[in-house]
């Protein structure tokens, strides 16, 4: 069987696999080449991060009882939403915890709905996701006390930021939390001070937490850019990123780090992320848990210290809930941009999309952003793939003479083999040069799948007309259409297989790829098109032009 043949399939067949493997991943299944997760020493006092959990839930249970001889009841307070506007979001906070339950991305469209906007924090019958902070270690304010508004503007109203106080009272405790929205941010400021007005000192602490459902979300089109997924994850210096399952975590055989004074506890989605950000060098146990029936928490508890008779302690902490824009994560925390996920191409992928942004901030259009960097790939692997195009040239050439000594030795296939080696060294042909331009690509190819399957840039990004949105399948199928029909032209430009079982296999090739690309975000069918064309221009320029006289004969 011809080498080239049988590398180019393992190339096609390796694609396809890392393809399959890369939509599996973004819809929330683990990778084929992922090993199980290490177990994780942890140490004792991160043990007790879960009972703190289990005492969020039994404390704001006994929320409103007395407590102690110094405890005073909790005022009745009904539930109010305040809703809290920026140029960039819409926020919805309940005096019922004072826990934000609905965020609303103003610059962001629902992938299904493009009249209404994407919603992060939100509670429904299909969805629960609530951001929700508290104390612990007595009957204190927490996520479920009631919370009184002070006044204020809840609207930027031509100001750069606007912020929303809230404070509740209980057992001699009162906490005040302060919300900070600002001017084009996602970030959000969350201050929490913790006046001790009994006679005796207390000792609480912090939690923040986010809550979600653990049911599985509808999955977009295959190898689509809308598969989404939901996945907790938890950041710290010492054991780096870690994504963690809703599933394992209902059954207890979540592996995290348990306890740092840095990191970050999030919850991703595709595109968009939530996260608390407590204060750095601050001491905090990191905590999963399930907390009810399909609803799942990862936070963090915060030791504030003993708090005096009359004396206050602060704590501040930030909550970035927006989308995952590459050079918004880099400023806001260390880590933070491996919420982006390229996969396990990243090495390639994350400098590959480096240049792209540059690109487009000149041009301002990711669609044209791609047809340039396409170019601009094109001629920076010129060297490399030209030798590649010679040799299939060549082979071209020698076509007759391959099939001559076919044809001379077919009943003795080690002679054939033999002969069909000299044939390539007299001729100075490389069987495997062909291979090249196809090898070359297929690395860069896989690494723009996952950048236009992570890069939020992109998402509802136009290029001309039909194509409204790079990271959707071409909705008319022009782009694949063009695509079948360049590789045509492409197999014309090059050697035919002498056996016809092969030639019958190299035309499903591109047959099966353009089937694919129904299916592919429209961004990376354009690359491929675009690079297509750009290679029958070079094929057949070095057909005409730099094919020695003698291979033409």
């Amino acid at each position: 069987m011809d080498i080239k043949r049988t590398v180019l399939w393992v190339i096609f067949s390796f694609s396809l696999l890392m393809l399959w493997n890369g939509w599996g991943q973004y819809n929330g299944k683990p990778s084929m080449f992922a090993p199980p997760p290490p177990s994780v020493k942890v140490a004792s006092a991160s043990a007790s991060a879960s009972n703190s959990a289990t005492a969020a839930t039994a404390t704001s249970a006994s929320a409103t009882a007395v407590a102690g001889t110094d405890a005073t009841a909790a005022p009745v307070i009904k539930s109010e939403t305040i809703i809290i506007t920026t140029d960039v979001v819409k926020a919805e906070i309940d005096t019922i915890g004072g826990e934000l339950k609905k965020l609303e991305l103003l610059k962001h469209k629902n992938d299904t709905d493009r009249t209404k906007n994407v919603f992060l924090f939100n509670k429904s019958d299909k969805r629960t996701y609530l951001a929700q902070t508290g104390l612990l270690g007595g009957a204190y304010p927490n996520h479920k006390s009631g919370f009184v508004a002070k006044p204020g503007v809840r609207t930027l109203e031509g100001g750069n930021q606007v912020q929303l106080v809230l404070e509740s009272e209980q057992s001699g405790v009162k906490l005040t939390k302060t919300y900070t929205f600002k001017k084009g941010e996602y970030l959000i400021d969350v201050r929490h001070d913790v006046t001790n007005t009994s006679a005796a000192a207390v000792t609480p602490s912090l939690y923040l937490q986010l809550l979600h459902d653990g049911t599985k979300p509808e999955s977009g089109g295959i190898f689509s850019g809308s598969g989404e997924f939901y996945a907790p994850a938890v950041y710290t210096d010492a054991e780096k990123f870690q994504k963690l399952d809703f599933e394992k975590i209902a059954k207890g055989s979540d592996s995290h780090a348990k306890a740092s004074d840095n990191g970050w506890i999030a919850m991703l989605q595709h595109f968009f992320v939530s996260s608390f950000i407590p204060q750095d060098k601050t001491k905090r146990e990191i905590f999963t848990k399930q907390v009810d029936t399909n609803l799942f928490a990862v936070g963090n508890v915060l030791p504030m210290g003993t708090v005096a008779p009359g004396a206050t302690v602060s704590m501040n902490a930030q909550l970035y809930s927006g989308p995952q824009e590459s050079a918004k994560l880099e400023a806001i925390a260390p880590g933070f941009e491996l919420v982006k996920d390229y996969g396990v191409l990243t090495i390639i992928a994350k400098p590959l999309f480096w240049v792209m942004e540059q690109i487009h901030k000149m041009l301002g259009n990711w669609g044209w952003t791609i047809v340039v960097f396409t170019i601009a790939i094109k001629l920076a692997l010129f060297p490399l793939s030209a030798a590649g195009y010679r040799s299939m040239a060549k082979m071209k050439v020698v076509t007759p003479k391959m099939q001559a000594v076919r044809e001379r030795f077919k009943n003795d296939p080690q002679k054939m083999n033999q002969a069909m080696m000299e044939l390539y060294k007299t001729e100075k042909i490389n069987p495997l040069g062909g291979c090249f331009p196809i090898l070359i690509q297929m690395p860069i190819f896989l690494a723009l799948f996952w950048v236009l399957q992570a890069s939020v840039e992109m998402r509802g990004a136009p290029w001309v007309g039909w194509i409204t949105d790079l990271t959707a399948p071409d909705p008319w199928f022009i782009l694949p259409v063009i695509y079948a029909i360049s590789m045509y032209i492409t197999s014309k430009l090059n050697p035919a297989p002498a056996d016809p079982m092969q030639a019958k296999m190299m035309l499903f090739m591109p047959l099966a790829f353009s089937v694919m690309f129904f299916f592919f975000p429209s961004g990376l069918v354009l690359y491929w098109v675009v690079n297509n064309i750009l290679s029958i221009g070079q094929q057949w320029v070095i057909n005409n032009k730099f094919i020695p006289p003698e291979h033409k004969a």
